[in-house]
Formats: structure tokens, sequence, C-alpha cells
């Protein structure tokens, strides 16, 4: 198993994943992505900016995150309990369907926040869907604290729940 930076020819099977994923999601009535979200072409500007990370298992890539220094502006407006200095976000951590349930997103979540240790980053901020109830007790089993919520209109009419874990302060 190995995790690594992804490259142009890791695209097509980056977003089959998350294609994957959407597909799961919605099968279980959780509309967090879509036929659009996340596309190849965020994926692609994910990978010019060396922020997106895949796993590989027997040459396979079975799982994507998304490390960033950059805050989307619809995190302007939350309060988090750093100063938004030397932050880290998270975001599009998906395991492929066939793969979850057997560790690979607490493998993927163990690297980004080794990575923003390694890295001297303050904290780690991410955000999942309210209606991902799997997810926020995921998040909140690692030490992350659920601040507030923002909307994402493109997605979903359901907030979005952001969450910060401190790291080096």
């Amino acid at each position: 198993m190995l995790i690594e930076k992804a490259t142009y020819s890791d695209l097509e099977a980056c977003h089959l994943i998350t294609k994957c994923c959407a597909n799961e999601m919605i099968n279980n009535g959780i509309f967090q992505w879509n036929e659009t979200y996340p596309s190849k072409e965020i994926l692609h500007k994910d990978i010019e900016l060396q922020q997106l990370w895949k796993l590989t298992k027997n040459n396979k890539i079975i799982g994507i995150i998304v490390l960033t220094e950059i805050e989307d502006v619809e995190y302007k407006s939350v309060k988090w309990l750093t100063e938004n200095r030397d932050n880290l976000y998270v975001h599009r951590l998906a395991v492929h369907p066939t793969y979850q349930g057997k560790g690979y997103a607490q493998k993927l979540m163990n690297f980004g926040e080794k990575y923003a240790v390694n890295n001297n980053y303050n904290s780690i901020r991410l955000d999942t869907f309210s209606q991902n109830i799997r997810n926020q007790k995921f998040y909140e089993k690692r030490g992350y604290v659920k601040l507030e919520s923002i909307f994402f209109p493109n997605q979903s009419k359901y907030p979005f729940y952001c969450y910060e874990k401190i790291l080096n302060v």
C-alpha cells in the first residue's frame, strides 16, 4: 500500500473513484456528491496544484485525498479555533466503495495528519455534509471539533458542517 501524489495519468482512475462514491452515497440517500461534483476539471486542477494524493493497493488506485493550503471562499466567515495562518484543508476524501469499511479512509487521514504535523501546520480544517452522519462520526472520533455550517448551493440545499483539529499550537 502506497500514498503518493497523483499525476495527470491518474486522472481517469481518480475521477472514477469519485463517481463510484457519488453513486454509492446517492443510493444510500446521501446527496453530497453528484454528476457535476467532484468534476474531472476539479481533480485536474488538484493534480496541477500538486495537492491530490492517491492511495494504491496492488498498483490500483483505491482512494484519494486532497491536502491544500487554499481556503475556500465559503470558509471566510467561519470562526475557526485557530488563526488563519498555517492551516491545512482536507477535501475530496474518497475510497472506492469496494474497499470501504476496511480502514483505508483512516489510513488517508492518518497520512494527512502526519503530513500536517511534519510541515508545521497549526490545524487541519474540513467540511462534511450534514446528512452524512457516518462521516461526522468518523471525524469526531479522530478529534475534530464541529463548528459552523456553510452552504454549497450547487451541491445541496442542506448545510455542510465545518470541522477543525488543532495540531501544532
